[in-house]
């Protein structure tokens, strides 16, 4: 997850987010890949970051409302700004006038104080010709970013955010056409003692005890393997699969593309094989693979380093139950998967009989000796695993001891504990709502289930659109600006679109995709900084888009370091962690500002560097982060 102080590493710089670029530098891939839509007339206008609108675009028939904003507290208050009366939306293939009106002050003009902006929204929703656009403040001869309607705007920035995980692959090679050239690696851990011989850390010299840990995801900007923290990921990929399986195609240019399943479900799998050898015969599993050494990964394959693994933990062994049910649910609707999916329930029976066969749960197996993050759960957090285990369970055996299971401990799961359902262990609230779709389950549980969400969402302020609480429409609380802040925020999104998924509030089904809108636009361009929060996103509309990103592999100084200034920046498509309020405490610099001194929402910096700068609290992006973010834009990427 981070490196840790002291690591000797090549002299690094810090550099601060490119707030004026609409192209990159000479020879970056920036300038390479021109956006894929005209800019013809757009070109003689100066953009102007103060101008916001989702750089990808806007689908025909959705609200589409572009924010003004004004800086009044934060690193940017001098630059302020007020706009005109007129406001247009022209083509930007002719600079043909198709609408115009006047911006309204925001709250009465108020300052908002999680971003310390005022500012103003310009709805535009009537607009709905495909084509492509920007907004132009006829007084002040500025315009926002380029953006398109049209019916698939999201369709490739789909593709590229769920590319990342092909580039996160262990022990696997990255090579043309599937990478791209400046992408391409060569298999990475898999040399002597390393994935495909990995040691158990508990007895490093047992030679019997060496297990082929290969595949599987690098687990964020590091590049160890946890099970408990795919737990959200395969969950939440498998769910996005499940609601929206139209937009899942088998064209994502990875290596099982056009082998007839969809290439969402070929990249779970390439976990799920991973998972399958980190268990035991008995059902059990291991629970981590990593180093005990910090070593910059640029590319991964670079790093010969040995690697070693934690033995059976419980908390991993119910994590894969949970995971392997429903994969083996969903792959089982699969001709192709069958195999997997029979073999799948076995393994799944065979770790929660595992896990229920240990009455003294274990809850510190991670010493901290593999790098980095702590993979333990609490024994509260291993019961939750349970029911949600339980709940796919029951779904491929119709065993009703699991079900009966359900009804017991149902309430130990997250949503029970926390407003916005599923804002926090998001597979929790999901597994909720999957069992109220089951023939077979209990009618009153379903009807409590169903209720109670819905009761959350008639509650909370994480739901549907309040215009009072956020200039930028995608309210996030102001205690969720921590450490990977954009996962809780798209969690927001999600939230909302379960209520629309499942029904349970038809009449306000506008109102709760507006809210989950606003969250995807936010991601898209329509926040403080006017940044799209993925990486190298240029060629696919981005007008600004992350530049650095906290990962071993694009490290500074490397070809792989910026998106604008150096030959490669890092590869498309990955979701950062997002502002942090709580950056200083986290590790980074009282004096680096920003992140640190901001309002939350401008608690963030366009970085990469290690120790003292810590900007792995703010910058580093994970593959939680991205399963959040896929789920949320899977919905609207029809």
């Amino acid at each position: 997850m981070k490196l840790p102080p002291g690591v000797p590493l090549a002299p690094l710089c810090a550099f601060a987010i490119c707030l004026s670029c609409a192209a990159g530098a000479a020879g970056s891939p920036a300038a390479a890949a021109e956006q894929p839509r005209s800019v013809g007339m757009s070109g003689q206008v100066p953009f102007d970051r103060h101008l916001l609108v989702d750089q990808f675009g806007y689908r025909p028939g959705d609200p589409k409302v572009a924010v003004t904003r004004d800086p009044r507290a934060g690193y940017d208050k001098a630059d302020t700004f007020t706009p005109g009366t007129i406001y247009q939306v022209r083509s930007s293939e002719d600079g043909r006038v198709v609408f115009t009106g006047a911006p309204a002050a925001w709250n009465g003009g108020a300052t908002e104080d999680s971003s310390g902006d005022r500012g103003w929204w310009f709805d535009f929703s009537s607009v709905t010709a495909p084509g492509n656009y920007f907004i132009f403040d006829s007084q002040k001869n500025v315009r926002s970013a380029t953006f398109q309607i049209g019916a698939q705007v999201y369709k490739d920035v789909l593709k590229a955010a769920m590319r990342t995980y092909f580039y996160q692959r262990s022990s696997f090679a990255k090579r043309q056409p599937f990478a791209e050239a400046c992408w391409t690696d060569e298999p990475a851990y898999t040399g002597p003692d390393q994935d495909t011989q990995a040691h158990d850390v508990t007895d490093r010299a047992n030679r019997s005890k060496i297990k082929d840990l290969s595949g599987g995801w690098f687990d964020a900007g590091d590049t160890n393997k946890y099970v408990t923290f795919a737990v959200p990921v395969v969950h939440q990929l498998l769910a996005a699969y499940q609601e929206n399986p139209g937009v899942f195609t088998d064209d994502f240019n990875i290596p099982e593309s056009g082998n007839g399943i969809p290439d969402v479900l070929d990249e779970v799998k390439w976990e799920i094989e991973w998972l399958k050898k980190m268990q035991y015969p008995d059902g059990s599993s291991a629970l981590k693979v990593g180093e005990i050494v910090y070593v910059p990964a640029a590319p991964p394959s670079s790093d010969h380093s040995p690697r070693f693994y934690i033995p059976s933990c419980t908390s991993a062994t119910i994590a894969s139950a949970g995971m392997m049910a429903h994969a083996a649910y969903v792959f089982g609707g699969i001709s192709q998967l069958a195999h997997d999916a029979a073999d799948l329930k076995v393994r799944s029976v065979a770790a929660w009989r595992n896990y229920q066969g240990i009455p003294a749960k274990q809850t510190s197996c991670d010493s901290g000796v593999v790098h980095s993050a702590n993979a333990d759960w609490s024994a509260d957090e291993q019961a939750a695993g349970s029911v949600v285990a339980a709940i796919y369970l029951f779904a491929i055996t119709d065993d009703a001891a699991y079900d009966n299971y359900v009804k017991q401990h149902y309430k130990e799961l997250k949503p029970y504990h926390d407003e916005g359902w599923s804002r926090y262990k998001p597979e929790q609230g999901e597994a909720l709502l999957f069992y109220t779709s089951l023939k077979k389950a209990d009618a009153a549980l379903k009807s409590a289930i169903l209720a109670d969400k819905l009761r959350d969402a008639k509650s909370s302020n994480v739901y549907r659109l309040n215009p009072r609480d956020d200039l930028y429409r995608a309210y996030l609380h102001e205690q969720q600006y921590h450490w990977g802040s954009n996962n809780p925020r798209a969690q927001y999104g999600n939230s909302n679109m379960d209520v629309v998924a499942y029904g349970l509030d038809k009449s306000s089904d506008a109102a709760y995709a507006e809210r989950a809108l606003g969250t995807l636009h936010y991601f898209h361009g329509v926040n403080p900084f006017a940044l799209v929060y993925m990486s190298n996103m240029y060629r696919y509309g981005a007008t600004q888009s992350l530049n650095e990103i906290y990962h071993t592999w694009y490290w500074r100084g490397t070809k792989w370091s910026n998106a604008l200034t150096s030959a490669c920046g890092p590869a498309p498509g990955y979701i950062s962690g997002g502002p942090n309020a709580n950056a200083v405490r986290d590790g980074v610099p009282a004096a680096l500002s920003p992140p640190a001194g901001q309002p939350p929402q401008k608690a963030y910096k366009d970085w990469n560097a290690p120790w003292p700068d810590s900007s792995w609290a703010v910058t580093e992006p994970a593959i939680y982060y991205q399963a959040a973010y896929v789920k949320l834009l899977s919905n609207f990427a029809q």
